[in-house]
């Protein structure tokens, strides 16, 4: 990801990934594997590895605010395009 940014001329120390999940957060930042994390998929160790050395970090946004629930569940409309806006995304007539 970091090398896909510097591509696009983008550069960032640390890449922000925003989680809706206390859990998967604390997951994260705990070094130590426990025998309750011993099912827990390689991506998401991968993901913690790389918390550890510092090329990203997780920070909570709460449900509300979680702007990938555009791309992941069906939302009402004024939802949709409460979050689109918040995007950046621009609907099909300020495009000339």
């Amino acid at each position: 990801m970091k090398k896909l940014l510097e591509d696009f001329g983008a550069i960032l120390d640390h890449i922000p990934l925003k989680c809706d999940n206390t859990s998967a957060i604390n997951l994260s930042k705990n070094l130590d594997m426990h025998s309750r994390t011993k099912n827990i998929e390689i991506r998401h160790h991968f993901l913690k590895d790389h918390v550890s050395k510092g090329d990203c970090y997780i920070e909570f946004v709460d449900s509300e605010h979680q702007l990938a629930d555009m791309f992941t569940k069906p939302l009402a409309r004024d939802w949709f395009f409460f979050i689109r806006n918040e995007l950046g995304v621009l609907d099909g007539s300020c495009i000339e």
